[in-house]
């Protein structure tokens, strides 16, 4: 197994006297894909905020290091990236122009912005519309874009929340192709989603979470194997 990238240790969110989660722990490594998968209200979206330092935990740490990445938050944050749930460029700008401001964000020059702009349109094609705004594209094309902001300024962790929720098919295999991509450069993914046939395709370990607590961790083929079914989506739908 590769190096340990970030450790969660001992999870817990709380809102009043509502627990989104319980004691979350495990360990992410470098290059590896995990999939945090559960029913709505599962806490999995919470936690990949937590992940991405959007919402502190009412309780636990996140290791990276050996340190707390509390005690360095700006410096932890310079090494993931992003990508919501919902689409949220910039609509008064151009989608050049939102990939720009992101790559200043993070302290890039003009020119390794440019040059990461042209490196991503090798793989992701996204010359096409870059001096669109954002509000004229397809669902498909904004989430392309979506992820080109996410990684624009070369990060070693990303967390994508349902990435590919409402696209189609085809665009859908595309994102996938790419993440797979992107996990064989040696950048670790977060990946929260409702599609466990995307789960099983892209995942290294799945974490299953149930009411906000972990209920099981592991690999897709070591729990068909178990389970004795042919699809993640029916030992998911046993478990839950």
């Amino acid at each position: 197994m590769s190096k340990i990238l970030i450790s969660l240790s001992a999870i817990s969110k709380q809102y009043g006297q509502t627990h989104a989660l319980h004691d979350v722990s495990f360990d992410l490594h470098e290059g590896e894909l995990v999939s945090l998968l559960g029913v709505n209200g599962a806490g999995k979206t919470t936690l990949s905020t937590i992940v991405g330092t959007l919402h502190p935990p009412t309780s636990g740490d996140i290791i990276h290091n050996g340190t707390s990445i509390y005690d360095h938050i700006p410096t932890f944050r310079r090494m993931i990236g992003y990508c919501p749930q919902q689409p949220n460029l910039n609509p008064l700008l151009t989608v050049r122009r939102n990939l720009e401001f992101a790559g200043a964000y993070f302290g890039m020059t003009e020119e390794e912005t440019r040059a990461k702009i042209e490196h991503l349109h090798a793989q992701l094609g996204i010359n096409k519309y870059l001096d669109t705004f954002p509000d004229t594209l397809s669902g498909g094309w904004k989430q392309r874009y979506m992820l080109a902001r996410t990684l624009i300024h070369s990060p070693k962790l990303i967390i994508l929340d349902e990435p590919t929720v409402a696209l189609d098919p085809e665009i859908r295999n595309q994102l996938w192709d790419y993440i797979q991509h992107i996990k064989s450069e040696g950048i670790s993914v977060l990946l929260t989603t409702h599609y466990l046939e995307e789960a099983e395709r892209l995942s290294d370990r799945v974490v299953l979470l149930h009411e906000g607590k972990v209920q099981l961790i592991d690999t897709p083929s070591h729990l068909l194997e178990s389970f004795k079914m042919g699809r993640l989506e029916d030992v998911f739908i046993e478990l839950t």
